[in-house]
């Protein structure tokens, strides 16, 4: 339960060499992988041209609505490869970060990536960024600052549970959240689907996928096929 206005330094940290075997798989594979339980909200989407694959540590921030200066907190404290996670309330009025922010995080803090559950600004410049960048959209009015907020605590982020040190893995497609716990234990699981899916990919394109399956399926929900038109 968060209570205001504290900053927790240390966190659970998973294993670096599971964080980079995670980095390979597609986003879409993970949640289907994990129940398909553990996307974001679309509403958080990428607003920058990054082509690389978000994946890191969670580094969390949970704020009253437009209000930053719990982030503010945490630019102090965030470390290189980590990622910014911030909870806003589900607030869209206010843009919690700018250009400004951003570059600091991004050029000399040298963070992962970023994901916002609310508003960002100057995306004129941002847009342009090869730098992971999520959030609701944009809005010209700027944050308060006057907290009360907490960094690295549980918080709810696009309607995903986010804990301080879950790996954060997005792509275009969005984001998911692992478990730090597990994080390990998923990780076969996860490699296997992708692989099935790719081989899956290869034979779809030629036809030589077996879909016997949708058939099967129909029959046993009594789905009715109809040699004829539809007639009112």
């Amino acid at each position: 339960m968060t209570v205001g206005k504290r900053i927790f330094l240390k966190r659970n940290m998973p294993n670096k060499e599971i964080i980079e075997s995670y980095r390979k798989i597609p986003a879409a594979n993970v949640c289907d992988a994990l129940n398909r339980n553990c996307g974001m909200n679309p509403r958080i989407k990428l607003m920058t041209k990054a082509s690389r694959t978000l994946c890191g540590p969670a580094y969390t921030v949970k704020t009253r609505a437009g209000d930053n200066l719990s982030i503010h907190a945490a630019m102090n404290f965030i470390g290189e490869g980590d990622v910014l996670v911030i909870s806003n309330e589900g607030s869209s009025n206010r843009a919690l970060m700018g250009q400004i922010m951003i570059d600091y995080l991004f050029f000399y803090k040298k963070i992962a990536g970023l994901i916002v559950d609310g508003p960002i600004r100057d995306i004129d410049v941002l847009k342009n960024y090869q730098f992971p960048i999520y959030a609701t959209g944009t809005c010209p009015a700027g944050p308060y600052k006057d907290g009360p907020g907490e960094v690295n605590v549980p918080i709810a982020c696009g309607e995903i549970p986010v804990n301080p040190g879950d790996i954060i893995l997005a792509d275009a497609d969005g984001i998911v959240v692992i478990p730090s716990q597990d994080a390990e234990k998923m990780l076969p699981a996860c490699q296997a689907l992708a692989a099935n899916d790719a081989r899956k990919s290869s034979i779809s394109r030629t036809g030589t996928v077996d879909r016997s399956w949708v058939t099967k399926l129909l029959e046993e929900k009594k789905y009715e096929v109809i040699d004829d038109i539809y007639k009112s």
